[in-house]
Formats: C-alpha cells, structure tokens, sequence
C-alpha cells in the first residue's frame, strides 16, 4: 500500500491511513447516506461541529477538516454532481471534484490521498465515465507533481474495483 502514483483499493475507505481521505459529500456537508454517512460516523461527531461552521459546500467545490476519529490526518469534502443524463455539465463538475480536492491537498501538504467513487452512488453517475474522468485527473495531478504522490481510488465492491482498474489499465496505454 506504499506505492506510489494511482492505484485502486477495495475496502472501506475510513479504515485507511493516508495524509487524507476525500469525502463525497453533500451541500450541507452534515453527513447522509454511502461513503458520507460512514466517515461522519467513523470520524465521531466533532466532524458534524466542525462541518456545521465550513457553512457548506457547492458542487464541484472542496473543504477540508480534521480527521478527527479517522486514521487519516484530514477529510477533504467534495460534492459530486447528480447525474441527469449529461446535459447539465455534470462531467465538467465531477472533474471538478477531482481537481479542486487535489488542489486543496495541494496546498496543505498531502503526499497520499484517497479517493472514493464520487457521484457513482444515489447521485446516479455512470461508473465507466466517473472512473475515467476520476484517473484522468489523477493523472493530470500526478503528472504535474504539484499534490499526492499516491492516489487510492477506492471501491467498496468488487464491481467498483473492477471499473476503476479498467480505467487505470486503458488510460496507461496513453501515458
């Protein structure tokens, strides 16, 4: 698990310790269903304090707090987009996602990050298309050695997983 560059994990993301884990939150960033509600409840409820004050988050935009329970040192939210269908710039947003949270761990020192499926649950996004858009930011990051020099992208399930690798294997024919 040391690896360095953009691999894929199956497991539960609350469990890992990493510099950050990224959350895939909602607006209100108070916790719901998913990856959400597990790392609100993993992390103990000095993370729903401290999300009270961040006020929010918009789509596509990322904060960060305090690990707080977790093994990892920080949480960065993000906001993935629901799927409509893509007429709304939804893969624009999911991109999004991606960036700004890299940015922001970025700026505060992350060298290892991990990433769940964003928007591929309830919110309805097409996995094939979330996970190549998820590892051609991941790539994008790595290869401007600007953020993380290890990227986890995270299944909870082996179908997920399956997804994510494919992704990875056919962006490296282009890399």
């Amino acid at each position: 698990m040391h690896k360095v560059g953009l691999s894929v994990w199956q497991g539960d993301i609350t469990t890992l310790a990493l510099d950050a884990i990224v959350n895939a939150a909602n607006e209100s960033l108070l916790g719901g269903g998913g990856v959400d509600g597990a790392i609100h409840r993993a992390a103990g409820t000095e993370l729903l304090d401290c999300c009270r004050k961040l006020g929010g988050c918009p789509t596509g935009e990322a904060r960060i707090t305090p690990g707080f329970q977790l093994p990892s040192r920080w949480i960065i939210h993000t906001v993935g987009p629901v799927w409509h269908g893509g007429q709304h710039d939804e893969e624009g947003r999911l991109r999004a996602c991606y960036r700004n949270s890299l940015a922001l761990a970025a700026q505060n020192g992350v060298q290892s990050i991990a990433f769940p499926a964003i928007s591929c649950g309830v919110y309805g996004f097409p996995a094939e298309l979330a996970a190549r858009l998820a590892v051609t930011q991941c790539h994008a990051a790595l290869k401007a050695q600007t953020g993380p020099e290890r990227i986890l992208l995270v299944a909870f399930d082996t179908k997920m997983a399956a997804v994510l690798t494919a992704a990875i294997l056919a962006s490296n024919e282009h890399f």
